[in-house]
């Protein structure tokens, strides 16, 4: 471990791990510390997602997301074989739940199309050939490229290729303080060339130390996922609905498992603090006090209609309401069959505080000695290995090639 590294990154996930190992593959000779506060990688948002590898048709072309997430799903489904790691190729349908949707369809085939992404439009009976069980009206979208893996083995694949690859990795090791250019951890202190903070859920509380972020803040949502106790071939497919393309959430649907089983979520909860995966754990008083004010506002003054989202995704807290959702996309669907949640993931959606508008891409925001990676929601584990790349060109800018 050094105490003066060239560069610090602040967070464990996919995004901290993989801008990490692109500023290796960059910088050989440059030294790299990654801090993770919890006593594992992955603890929060990255070993906690739906482990889907979308293909990128729901974001416009002009978006990082759609470059990202198209590049990304090619990137990472590699890596995923490469390592002999489980990958279920099992594709997506996209349904209509009424012919008021179908424009909707439209809408996302003709972003395919500019986004460079493979996706078909098929006849109800071609839905049907290949998930029987599938409700649409007339048409449905197919998309062959979108897949499933388990996330955790994946980070602790990457997690194994850093270590070798000779980045520092201290968990149990939290963020304090910056004061004058030096970071204060549970860990000691660093002196580092370059600090890149990819933080997750506390990336804004951090960017705020260093003088970012003052037009955002994060906003936490819990997500829930309803798993299926029928057996592992009882869905050939992910099942989506068309999705509310004004908000960064794309509804109850069904998602198939790296290991075939069938689950049906996710919510998109209001959460009160930012790691409310249960009852009080974790809970701070003085950041529920701040996101409930900030929930307040987005309550009474969002232009999306967050009042309407807010109350429909607490009734998702039932196992019937989100059953009843999912019903919508295939026959044969019964609550009994749908007994147990599994681990509750937080989003760590930014909110712009002025405009009160929910951010659909990702945000960055940096200088010549620090970046701050304020966004990075859905599908961020698709979009990990070409926006590690992305973030590493701009500290390239920012800094001057390299830090001092």
């Amino acid at each position: 471990m050094q105490r003066t590294p060239d560069f610090l990154v602040i967070g464990g996930g996919i995004i901290g791990l993989s801008i990490a190992r692109s500023l290796r593959k960059r910088y050989s000779d440059c030294s790299i510390t990654l801090l993770e506060k919890e006593n594992e990688l992955g603890h929060h948002a990255s070993g906690r997602n739906s482990g889907v590898l979308h293909a990128g048709f729901y974001y416009t072309a002009d978006s990082l997301k759609a470059r990202f997430c198209r590049d990304g799903n090619r990137a990472l489904r590699t890596y995923i074989q490469e390592k002999g790691l489980p990958l279920n190729e099992c594709g997506k349908l996209v349904v209509a739940r009424s012919e008021r949707e179908l424009p909707q369809l439209e809408e996302l085939l003709r972003r395919a199309r500019a986004n460079g992404v493979q996706l078909q439009s098929i006849s109800e009976e071609d839905a049907r050939e290949i998930e029987p069980r599938v409700k649409t009206v007339k048409r449905a979208l197919w998309s062959p490229t979108t897949a499933t893996a388990d996330p955790v083995p994946v980070l602790l694949a990457m997690r194994a290729d850093a270590t070798r690859e000779g980045i520092s990795i201290l968990t149990q090791s939290s963020y304090r303080d910056w004061v004058q250019g030096e970071v204060i951890t549970s860990a000691g202190l660093f002196d580092p060339g370059y600090v890149v903070n990819a933080a997750g859920l506390h990336a804004d509380e951090i960017a705020l130390d260093f003088g970012f972020s003052q037009n955002y803040r994060i906003v936490p949502f819990k997500g829930l996922y309803l798993y299926c106790d029928q057996p592992t071939e009882t869905f050939r497919t992910n099942i989506y609905p068309v999705p509310d393309l004004r908000n960064p959430f794309l509804g109850v649907h069904f998602t198939i498992t790296g290991d075939g089983h069938a689950k049906i979520g996710p919510t998109a909860i209001p959460a009160f603090w930012r790691e409310q995966y249960s009852g009080l754990t974790r809970f701070r008083p003085v950041e529920f006090l701040e996101i409930v004010r900030r929930d307040l506002e987005l309550f009474f003054g969002a232009g999306f209609n967050f009042r309407q989202l807010a109350f429909e995704e607490l009734r998702k807290y039932s196992r019937h309401r989100m059953v009843s959702l999912a019903a919508e996309l295939a026959s044969g669907v019964d609550v009994k069959d749908f007994t147990h949640w599994g681990r509750p993931g937080i989003r760590a959606q930014l909110v712009n505080i002025h405009t009160l508008k929910l951010e659909m891409d990702f945000v960055l925001e940096g200088d010549g000695k620090s970046l701050h990676v304020l966004n990075a929601v859905s599908p961020a584990w698709t979009c990990s290995l070409p926006f590690a790349e992305h973030v590493c060109d701009r500290i390239a800018q920012l800094s001057g090639s390299r830090p001092a």
